[in-house]
């Protein structure tokens, strides 16, 4: 099936929601942004995020294109998933694509970075993405690996949790504050804006997909070990994650070898906020390998 224009109108500067609705499934609902016009690329944020993380990122993709930023279920403004609904691979990647579809969307590029790296990968593996860009997904640790994020993600977590909003507005007024804040994550965490510093500390917080998620990420079996060889697919890794390390981006190239695995130079964990037009750039370069058939 080939990806379509979408008809909707260019430019959503407000936050919106969609309800989603599966027969036999439980309904749940999903806070998006949405700009741009043209050919749809769905963007899945991290573990502890929000949409907000792809800004500037997202305003440079709508110049050409459809962009939804999805806020994932337990994260940002989106409820957690209804009860009794898990938060594994399994569970969460049919999800999503009924959420494309609740939103006229029909196999658009994803991208996807740590978290949503790996369900992005997952869409491209169940036929729900028609090019995948995953900027230092997860999946492709080692045991030890994977041990180590985790605390590092817990500990981000607590303090969080822990930090009253005064002083992390306090913090977040000083680029040695919103390092101390944001450095595990960003390589240039001095870029980021106060306000946005303090709004990702609280997304991080309040995050109630946050626990299920790590605990669904500890069973056997979470990792992407699949090729893709459909669809393009290209890997990013920040020269300067100091979350999931660069070597994995070695083994994901070893998993999926056709895909183009591109370092990204002075960039850290979440690399749209450290260097927004090569990131731009590495998602219009994936996007522009798929050819839209004429009509």
């Amino acid at each position: 099936m080939p990806a379509v224009a979408s008809p909707h109108a260019p430019v959503r500067a407000t936050e919106s929601f969609v309800h989603v609705s599966a027969a036999g499934k439980p309904s749940f609902d999903v806070a998006y942004e949405r700009r741009g016009s043209g050919e749809p690329v769905v963007l899945l944020h991290g573990i502890g995020h929000h949409w907000q993380a792809w800004e500037p990122v997202l305003t440079i993709l709508a110049a050409s294109h459809d962009v939804i930023a999805l806020d994932l279920p337990g994260y940002g403004d989106s409820p957690p998933l209804p009860d009794g609904v898990s938060y594994e691979m399994g569970s969460v990647v049919p999800l999503l694509a009924e959420t494309f579809r609740a939103l006229d969307l029909q196999r658009p590029h994803v991208v996807g970075n740590s978290l949503g790296g790996l369900l992005a990968l997952e869409l491209g593996l169940h036929g729900a993405a028609r090019s995948v860009t995953a900027l230092s997904p997860a999946g492709f640790w080692a045991g030890a690996e994977r041990h180590y994020a985790y605390a590092v993600l817990k500990g981000m977590r607590a303090g969080a949790k822990a930090l009253p909003d005064g002083l992390v507005r306090m913090l977040a007024r000083s680029a040695a504050g919103r390092a101390a804040l944001t450095g595990t994550i960003y390589a240039r965490p001095g870029r980021r804006s106060p306000e946005a510093v303090v709004a990702e500390t609280r997304s991080m917080r309040n995050a109630t997909g946050f626990a299920p998620t790590l605990a669904a990420g500890r069973l056997p079996g979470v990792v992407f070990d699949k090729d893709l060889p459909e669809i393009p697919v290209t890997i990013g890794w920040g020269e300067k994650d100091r979350l999931l390390l660069r070597r994995q981006g070695v083994r994901a190239k070893k998993t999926i070898p056709g895909a183009r695995l591109a370092s990204l130079p002075g960039c850290g964990h979440v690399p749209m906020n450290d260097d927004p037009a090569v990131v731009a750039r590495l998602v219009l370069d994936t996007v522009a390998t798929v050819r839209t058939p004429a009509g």
